[in-house]
């Protein structure tokens, strides 16, 4: 497992306070003040929240939280540093308003600064973390969240190596038998809309699938900023996590940090069952100074029963951008993303619509921690572990094949030994990642 050296973090503190100050526990009186979650917690009981990862999807997630449950509270933060620590903390009390002195209870002791900020986060009281850091980290944080006894919202991809996924897959092992909740951030799978055009999927709506075709088609979602902006003393590290995306031993990938999203719905289509094998295209066509990940992908997968996916990714500015999923069946196509509702039209009649989803749409980030807590409260555990990481290496699959410019097998590809990051992170230490990958050249390991 990876191992984090923290380097100088400017807190330090040790000390805790109980977050039920003055004011929240006049907030909670009416309904009785909330107690110390121990175990599958009765009606007005708190559910502390501990947030690692302090960006936009962390503060989106964290805000989903506390509006899943009327005694969630979240009480402890972590990040490499304080100011998006309090960017965070500004933005969620604006969005819970009224309620934030109750809901947003984050004393200063508790907001905990470097690279071993999460595990000081996990060491307090909270019952819940929400890990939403680049997904290099995830691996170890997940762990270290499993073997202190808590639950745990897990932000999609789960890994950027094979040794990271195996890594997942043994902690979701460990999650199930101490009935802990793993939930991961694949949100399509929360997604009543979705959900609802799957079901019909493997009802049989569509006949046989024959094919599935899917885009993700976007601009460039963090572009890397020139070298020669690079203060003056930055370690390498530092500089390479502060620009996450543009790393694959840190955000794994487009295809594996965004496009996962589209491979993760191939994946349910099948119902989580691996292909044989892939062969994929990819490539750097916009230069940029340092990184080393691809601007697109093309991938094909081959599945047992001779039916084929392609799961096509770009992000270049100027683009044709399009999120989309066409599902070709024997007898109908299901098409996704071509309109604000998921519709199967019969195949031998184009213009006949033989479903359309009927209802009205929910808000499936909030959905994933509604089910959450839910889950929490009634003690009935959810593991999302074995698919996220099938998702997460069957996106990996595809950029294996895609650098090294070789048919990957399944076999091949969970057991791959290649760790693309190094063993020890120190924050002000050195490290070269592999080149931009050259297929035909690099090799696969």
């Amino acid at each position: 497992m990876v191992r984090m050296v923290p380097g100088n973090s400017p807190i330090d503190a040790t000390s805790r306070r109980d977050f039920v100050r003055a004011g929240v526990a006049g907030a909670f009186l009416a309904a009785g003040a909330p107690a110390i979650l121990r175990g599958a917690p009765t009606a007005g009981q708190a559910i502390k929240v501990g947030l690692v990862g302090c960006g936009g999807r962390g503060t989106g997630a964290a805000n989903q939280a506390l509006n899943a449950d009327d005694f969630s509270v979240l009480t402890a933060v972590a990040d490499i540093a304080q100011e998006p620590i309090d960017a965070c903390l500004a933005t969620l009390r604006k969005q819970q308003g009224a309620k934030a002195d109750v809901k947003v209870a984050v004393e200063k002791p508790m907001q905990f600064v470097g690279l071993d900020a999460f595990q000081k986060l996990i060491n307090t009281d909270v019952d819940v973390v929400i890990l939403t850091t680049p997904p290099g980290f995830r691996p170890p944080h997940l762990r270290a969240c499993i073997d202190a006894n808590k639950h745990v919202f897990c932000e999609k991809p789960i890994a950027t190596d094979a040794p990271g996924v195996r890594n997942v897959l043994e902690t979701s092992q460990m999650a199930k038998q101490k009935n802990l909740n793993l939930v991961s951030g694949f949100c399509w799978r929360y997604a009543n809309h979705i959900v609802a055009a799957f079901d019909q999927l493997h009802s049989g709506a569509v006949g046989d699938i024959l094919a599935y075709y899917a885009t993700y088609y976007t601009s460039p979602v963090k572009p890397m900023p020139k070298a020669s902006t690079r203060p003056a003393g930055m370690s390498d590290i530092e500089w390479q996590v502060r620009n996450w995306y543009n790393f694959s031993w840190v955000g794994g990938d487009s295809i594996v940090e965004q496009a996962v999203h589209s491979v993760d719905k191939v994946a349910w289509a099948m119902n989580d069952q691996p292909p044989v094998s892939c062969v994929a295209v990819g490539g750097r066509q916009i230069p940029a100074e340092g990184g080393n990940i691809y601007d697109h992908f093309e991938v094909n997968y081959i599945y047992p029963n001779g039916m084929r996916a392609f799961v096509a990714n770009r992000q270049i500015e100027g683009c044709y951008n399009e999120n989309a999923d066409y599902v070709i069946g024997s007898t109908g196509e299901l098409t996704i993303g071509r309109g604000p509702l998921p519709v199967i039209r019969d195949r031998a009649n184009p213009s006949k619509v033989k479903w359309t989803f009927e209802g009205q749409k929910y808000d499936m980030y909030q959905k994933e921690h509604d089910e959450l807590f839910a889950a929490i409260r009634k003690g009935t555990p959810i593991n999302n572990g074995v698919r996220m990481a099938t998702s997460t290496m069957l996106a990996m699959m595809g950029r294996m094949a895609a650098y090294t410019g070789q048919e990957i097998t399944w076999d091949q590809a969970i057991n791959s030994q290649e760790q693309l990051g190094p063993a020890v992170i120190d924050w002000h230490g050195s490290f070269t990642p592999s080149p931009l990958p050259k297929p035909g050249v690099t090799k696969f390991l």
